[in-house]
């Protein structure tokens, strides 16, 4: 079988780069390309590609953000996603994106290949180099946070966007006892703010960014207006593992 892969990508090179994978190996063929978020949903849906392998960072958009809409919306389309780095919060990002793979691009050819190969038969599960590892220090940092029943509370009615005084109202709580909570999970997160909370939150796990307030920048806003704590408050390729879905 031929896999058709369809490439998104800002950088010249690393689309040049896999074109000439492609080339070297008949059982995969480029289908099409484009450089931009806005471009891809329209060029994937005509040409119906096996295979996306999608920059994590695009010119126009997130890339990460595009892989969850296109699996939501073809939960048989393998999606590799391709990032200038490979540290663990891209990793998993891409894992909680629902991509099939996860690749960096200063992997191994051969690495590149089995991605592509494996979101080709196995779209619905993740493969990724260093994602037992990676796994393993999310589970230690959400064991370290251990936030309890009420402090998981507030950060999702933080990330919902809700000033301190509406999730006083939410949870039926004093104002002064929903700012104590509120410090107290910047405390432990180590943020001084609600995006640094939010953005500290999304990267262990302990929320995801497809929930409530897509943007923690804007549900900083909550805080300016509606009375929270201030800035100064308390605050399968060889190594690689596979995660079915």
């Amino acid at each position: 079988m031929t896999i058709r892969l369809v490439i998104v990508d800002g950088h010249t090179l690393t689309r040049f780069g896999l074109r000439q994978l492609a080339a070297a190996h008949p059982d995969i063929a480029i289908a099409a390309e484009c450089d931009s978020a806005a471009l891809a949903p329209p060029m994937i849906g005509r040409e119906c590609p096996d295979v996306v392998a999608l920059d994590a960072t695009l010119p126009d958009g997130d890339g990460i953000g595009l892989a969850r809409e296109l699996r939501a919306a073809q939960p048989g389309l393998g999606i590799v996603l391709l990032a200038s780095r490979g540290d663990d919060d891209v990793l998993l990002r891409a894992l909680d994106a629902g991509a099939s793979a996860f690749v960096a691009k200063t992997a191994p050819l051969d690495e590149v290949l089995a991605a592509i190969r494996h979101a080709a038969v196995a779209p619905g599960s993740f493969t990724a180099t260093g994602l037992a590892t990676a796994l393993g220090r999310r589970r230690a940092a959400r064991d370290r946070l251990a936030l309890s029943p009420r402090e998981t509370q507030v950060l999702r009615l933080l990330r919902d966007g809700l000033s301190v005084p509406a999730i006083a109202a939410a949870m039926f709580i004093s104002q002064s006892t929903a700012k104590t909570y509120v410090a107290r999970l910047y405390d432990k997160l180590g943020a001084a703010n609600r995006a640094q909370a939010l953005m500290t939150a999304m990267r262990h796990g302990l929320i995801t960014a497809d929930q409530g307030a897509a943007d923690p920048l804007a549900a900083q806003d909550a805080d300016r207006s509606g009375g929270g704590p201030a800035d100064g408050a308390a605050r399968p390729v060889p190594g690689a593992a596979v995660l079915g879905a």
